[in-house]
Parts: structure tokens; sequence; C-alpha cells
């Protein structure tokens, strides 16, 4: 592909007030219209974008940031904090590096709880708020996912992993025991997924698979997870209010979700539908939880019709 702007300029940034290093890397022309890209998790990085769709939608126009958050990934920090408040500094410290004044966020899962957190904290620096495959309340996704692997095992007369399940409906919502045992039913049942990739999205996997950064985005460090819901309990997070909230603000939030992505139901949708208005929510045919990489085409073509 024609290289039309100033490409991969890779930044591992020493952050004097915090003396570690966070991987980031950009994409594109530094004077486009910027777009900082928030990985899901907590514990995972942003490989899997940054090999699939960073240079593509910085081709489309757009100068794109993409990091590993502190303790995640490449940003390896021993003494790293997993919390918000070190998550929002170190997104500061990437605007001032990038004399950025405002950007817009593309969240992914976990990531866009990140992004609405900071555009609370700090609406005048954000455009738009990309909400991609967003967990919007964490125990509705549970919920979510409990039913649907329910309705598997009963069809194939699983009576162990019934079991469990009825284990899980028992447990604490709130504990981490609990959203671990359900995120691992929906891996194990192939909700993050689509059964049926369009052409172009068969293309993207493959080349994937061939990248370096394949092994490197199905790597998960567990002490991000682990931290973060001792730090700041977002599995008991519900960001409906505060969606809400930032609207009343005239911040701009557009959605994408993937009618194959296990983790949402139809309701939760719909929900978020009547919140963000039809026009600004894609539910997406042919697409699971990874939305840039199952309809990536739409992906671009809506990030930059939204974005004007």
């Amino acid at each position: 592909m024609k290289r039309t702007y100033i490409l991969l300029t890779c930044l591992l940034l020493s952050f004097i007030s915090f003396g570690q290093k966070l991987y980031i890397k950009t994409f594109g022309d530094s004077k486009a219209d910027p777009i900082i890209f928030l990985h899901g998790g907590p514990g995972y990085n942003c490989a899997g974008f940054e090999a699939t769709t960073a240079q593509r939608l910085a081709d489309n126009g757009f100068f794109v940031i993409v990091y590993d958050r502190r303790g995640e990934g490449r940003s390896t920090d021993p003494n790293a904090k997993f919390n918000f408040q070190q998550t929002f500094e170190d997104i500061n410290e990437i605007y001032k590096s990038n004399s950025l004044k405002k950007a817009s966020f593309i969240g992914h899962s976990f990531g866009g709880i990140v992004a609405l957190l900071f555009a609370e904290k700090f609406p005048d620096k954000i455009k738009s708020v990309f909400l991609t495959g967003v967990p919007v309340s964490l125990q509705e996704s549970f919920k979510t996912i409990i039913n649907h692997c329910k309705e598997i095992y009963l069809e194939k007369k699983d009576s162990s992993n019934l079991g469990y399940i009825k284990q899980l409906e028992n447990m604490d919502t709130a504990s981490l025991e609990y959203s671990t045992y359900c995120f691992g039913h929906a891996m194990q049942n192939g909700f993050y997924n689509t059964k049926n990739p369009s052409a172009e999205a068969k293309n993207i996997s493959t080349a994937f698979r061939k990248d370096t950064l394949a092994r490197l985005a199905s790597q998960m460090t567990y002490q991000g997870p682990q931290a973060f819901w001792k730090n700041e309990h977002y599995t008991t997070l519900d960001q409906t209010p505060l969606i809400s909230k930032l609207l009343k603000q005239h911040i701009k939030i557009f959605g994408f979700y993937g009618k194959e992505d296990g983790l949402y139901s139809p309701e939760q949708v719909v929900k978020l539908q009547g919140i963000l208005g039809n026009k600004n929510i894609e539910y997406l045919d042919n697409c699971s939880h990874n939305v840039f990489i199952d309809q990536q085409s739409l992906f671009i073509n809506r990030i930059k019709d939204w974005n004007k």
C-alpha cells in the first residue's frame, strides 16, 4: 500500500514523572486528526489493532496513536499502580508529548470504559469516543454470557458444564472469580469470534497470523485484571448514566457492536441505541468482538463520517 504520510514513528517514551517507559507507536501525519486507540483487558495490549488496522486508518487521513497500558503488554513496570488515575496521567502524557489539544478515542472492550471515564474527567480534551465492543454494564454482560452458555450446554446435554454454570449463578457477582469464570466460558464457546467472516476479514486474519505481533496479541498479563479489580472494582461499573451525562455535555459518542459477539444480547444493544441514537451505532452482521478486523472497511468509513 502506498504510504502518503509520515509512517511508523515508533516511540518508547520515558516519562520523567514516573521513571518508566510506555510502549507507544504512531502512524500517519502528526498534523492530521488524532485518534488514540485504548486496548481491552485489563491485561492485554494493542498488538491486534496495531498490526491490522492502525496503518489503514492512518492512510485514511488520521494520526493514529496506539499504546500498551502501564504494566500491560510491552509497557512493563513492576511499580504500576493499575488504577484509573495513573492511566489518565499516562494518557495526558501522550497528549503532551504529541502536542495534542483534542483527540478522539477508539475504546475497545475495557478500553472503552477507560475512554468514558477519561472523557468525564477531561471533557475539553475529547472530540469523539468510539465504543467498540464495550461492556457498558459488565454485570449485564456476565448474565448474557451465562444465558448463552446455558443454551449451548443444554443443547449439547453437557451436564458437566451445566453444573459449572449452576455454580456461577450462585457466586458473588462482584467477585473476581465470577468475572474470570464468565469470561472463561465465553472464550471456551467462541464468543469472541465470528463464525462467518467476510472475505476481507479472512484476508486480514491470514496476514495477521503471519505477523510477529500475532503471538503477543493473545498474551495476557494476569496482574492487570487482578489489580484493577482490587483497586477499581471495574466489573461492577455501569457506564450507562455516564454516557447520558457526557452526551448532555455535547461529547460525541458512537458505538460498534457485532451481532455474533456473545458478550452482548440484542436487548443490550437496543438499550444503547436508545441512548446514542440509531444513527450513532452500528450493529453488524458477520462480526464479533474485534469489529476493526471483522468489518474493517465499514469500521473505518463510519469513523471518517462520524468524526467530521
